[in-house]
């Protein structure tokens, strides 16, 4: 087998947590893209779309289905749907509130109070690609909402787990910049007030029911404890909100 041959077969790795005839879930690294965009970058939806094709040797056109996002440079926890009814059903799973995305956040600086509800009206610009807060008369103004809770707090920063209850676009680094606390690394939103370093956001639990069995399903992984932002802490101290 020529060198060629050998990167042509070669399978990108994908950590999968589960899997089975109707979903797969998996931990996505960050600065990894969860579907494909306009920069044409490698992204973890064609890698598991190509991981299935040659683990069931599949013919033609594997189905993958898309339900959530995560922002290129957030990881964490994201469930694909292997079927369109799975996908059909996920989708309203998502909609109705059945699933639960919790986040864990390093932030600058600790929120006061130490545990609240944060809403606001935010809108989106296309052309920078950026997301601001607004208010709800604006065009494109989009409700969002989220709870958050400090975990642990350390010198300047302030491990923070956050719940969603809407999943806007960017959500958790401009409200978290809103309240003049960005999370760390996040030189977009929170500027020098954010410190350099890698992007301390990660989704470390979801659960959703299983689109077929209807069984509760719970997923749970903690960030990397070896980088900047998190080896200070206490990451198992995390707790449901």
């Amino acid at each position: 087998m020529t060198e060629l041959d050998n990167k042509e077969t070669e399978q990108p790795k994908i950590n999968v947590l589960y899997e089975d005839n109707h979903i797969i879930v998996v931990l996505k690294p960050q600065m990894t893209a969860c579907c494909p965009d306009e920069s044409k970058d490698d992204n973890l939806f064609d890698q598991i779309k190509s991981y299935v094709k040659t683990t069931y040797s599949k013919p033609g056109n594997v189905y993958l289905g898309l339900v959530h996002r995560l922002d290129r440079p957030t990881g964490g926890v994201m469930v694909y749907a292997k079927t369109s009814k799975a996908a059909a059903r996920l989708t309203a799973g998502l909609q109705s509130g059945d699933f639960e995305k919790k986040y864990l956040a390093v932030l600058c600086g600790t929120p006061e109070p130490e545990r609240g509800t944060l809403c606001n009206y935010l809108r989106k610009n296309t052309v920078n690609n950026m997301v601001y807060i607004c208010t709800p008369s604006e065009e494109g103004a989009k409700y969002a909402e989220l709870d958050y809770k400090v975990v642990e707090s350390k010198g300047k920063y302030a491990l923070t787990e956050i719940r969603l209850h809407t999943g806007r676009t960017h959500q958790i680094r401009v409200q978290t910049a809103g309240i003049s606390h960005p999370v760390f690394g996040d030189m977009r939103y929170g500027g020098a007030n954010a410190q350099k370093g890698k992007l301390a956001l990660w989704a470390y639990s979801l659960s959703f029911s299983h689109p077929i069995t209807k069984e509760r399903m719970k997923f749970l992984v903690y960030p990397p404890e070896n980088e900047t932002a998190w080896k200070n802490f206490n990451l198992s101290k995390a707790v449901e909100i």
